[in-house]
């Protein structure tokens, strides 16, 4: 069994209800979900222009592979109602592969751990609420110390 750290998110819509449409999705198609972090409300990162979104950190226990579970959460976004117009822009949901076991993968569309995790609160914030003593693979830190060093000022609110 695998162990991934998924982080879902969405600002368009009722966002709760796109989290929770995601969770079941992600529980029924890839693997069991065992813990999931607060809700974190997060300004827009990479196009500031836009509504705030929803964010929370899942854990997946799953016997997909790490091109399979990216596949599968391709899927559900699409069922979602996921459209890709506009890098970082609005949308219903984003599901983004944090970690996937200790693993690093470099494949076309999938880089394991996500290359800007460290660069992002929001993605540390959730991540850490479930897994703060879990090491980045290529940067040899736990997400606890990333969270720490984080420059990024943008703000990242815990809803629940």
């Amino acid at each position: 069994m695998n162990r991934a750290y998924l982080l879902i998110g969405g600002n368009i819509g009722d966002r709760q209800a796109s989290l929770a449409a995601a969770r079941e999705a992600i529980a029924r198609q890839c693997g069991t979900v065992s813990a999931c972090s607060a809700i974190y409300e997060t300004e827009a990162w990479g196009q500031e222009d836009q509504d705030a979104f929803l964010n929370q950190a899942l854990a997946v226990e799953t016997g997909l592979k790490a091109g399979e579970l990216m596949r599968c959460i391709l899927d559900i976004e699409a069922e979602l109602g996921r459209k890709r117009e506009k890098k970082y822009g609005p949308r219903t949901i984003d599901i983004d592969i944090l970690l996937y076991n200790a693993e690093v993968v470099h494949q076309e569309g999938l880089s394991i751990p996500h290359p800007r995790m460290q660069d992002r609160r929001f993605a540390l914030a959730c991540l850490n609420d479930i897994a703060p003593g879990e090491v980045h693979p290529v940067l040899g830190k736990t997400v606890r110390q990333l969270l720490e060093e984080c420059t990024d000022p943008l703000a990242v609110n815990k809803i629940n």
